[in-house]
């Protein structure tokens, strides 16, 4: 599958912080008409946004993180904490973003955003399960 530059540029990226894994069943169970939403996705976040330099990935992933748990996105925010952990952000890290998002989001989506990320980090193993 190619699409030009920013797309292609953006499909290693979106591989690289996301895994081969998410991005082939992501792409794989999209229909023509879900593709025109991957390509925009693959060239403007992953091959315009994320390819920039002046931040580096793990600062990006963990804006990434803060800006879907403020948005109330809690789905979107539990995909993305993998890719967080692959750009090196630690958990101390993740939790920091979500004392932000409590104190300058509120209570109820400083809650669900623990809450995902939380599931999330046992999912990984980067937090043990209880």
């Amino acid at each position: 599958m190619s699409g030009g530059e920013d797309f292609d540029r953006g499909l290693r990226i979106r591989r690289e912080v996301l895994g081969d894994e998410f991005v082939d069943a992501n792409l794989s169970g999209s229909d023509a008409f879900m593709m025109t939403f991957q390509h925009l996705v693959t060239e403007l976040a992953w091959g315009r946004a994320w390819s920039g330099t002046a931040l580096d990935r793990k600062t990006k992933a963990l804006l990434t993180l803060g800006m879907l748990a403020a948005l109330g996105r809690y789905e979107e925010l539990a995909i993305y904490v993998p890719g967080a952990l692959a750009t090196g952000a630690t958990v101390a890290e993740i939790e920091e973003v979500l004392v932000h998002i409590t104190i300058y989001c509120g209570t109820p989506a400083g809650r669900q955003s623990f809450q995902a990320v939380h599931e999330a980090l046992r999912s990984t193993g980067a937090i043990a399960a209880e």
